[in-house]
């Protein structure tokens, strides 16, 4: 069984929408960035599947989270098929985070109770997913398409939840274009992790907890 439930994992989310999306092959520097996003305030965190010893570190990062980080949702993004989803779930992932759509996919997800976050872009693909059981959709890339581009599918599709990555800044400006347009969450890849490298821990840990506090700002809540 799942460390958390689907529903638990939107709470997380709603609480804490800003998704760290990151790979490092020295699991000791991602456990440092797993620690300080955690300090910050975020709940949840996508480690992509992009190295070649991806498994061996999630691994660890996973013992780590299990052990020091009860709260934390550990996901692995960047999976294509299903034996890849099965062996993440395995070492312990809480949710699997797709570039694609992949429903075979979808369906290790479903029998496992997991949330599944595949990625697409035009309307075809977004309806797709979320007639397939995904979870939350994620647009990718969203640097590709703009705010505007979420208002335009907000129209015909107000009920989906949708996660943009790809594009997104770790400033206030940006925040609110994306969020004013009607995205639910967002993910962060290298701008973010730039900050961690710029600031340090303590440093990066002060920035999650701001971008946290504008997000609330900007969603009234």
């Amino acid at each position: 069984m799942p460390r958390f439930t689907i529903q638990q994992i939107h709470e997380k989310l709603e609480a804490s929408p800003v998704v760290p999306l990151f790979f490092h092959a020295e699991a000791a520097y991602a456990q440092k960035l797993l620690d300080a996003c955690y300090q910050g305030g975020l709940r949840a965190f996508e480690f992509t599947n992009r190295g070649a010893n991806a498994a061996a570190t999630f691994a660890q990062l996973s013992k780590h989270v299990a052990a020091n980080l009860p709260d934390l949702a550990l996901g692995i993004g960047t999976i294509y098929r299903p034996e890849e989803a099965e062996q993440f779930l395995d070492l312990g992932a809480d949710f699997i985070i797709q570039p694609i759509i992949t429903a075979a996919v979808g369906e290790v997800c479903k029998r496992n109770q997991v949330a599944w976050m595949p990625g697409a872009l035009t309307p075809n693909e977004v309806y797709q997913a979320h007639i397939l059981g995904a979870d939350i959709v994620k647009i990718f890339p969203g640097d590709a398409v703009g705010p505007g581009y979420i208002k335009a599918l907000r129209g015909p599709m107000p009920q989906i939840k949708l996660m943009v990555t790809g594009g997104v800044q770790p400033n206030e400006a940006n925040l609110r274009e994306w969020f004013s347009a009607g995205v639910n969450y967002v993910g962060i890849g290298s701008q973010l992790i730039k900050k961690a490298e710029e600031l340090g821990v303590a440093g990066f840990t002060a920035h999650i907890e701001e971008l946290i506090q504008i997000v609330k700002n900007i969603r009234g809540r």
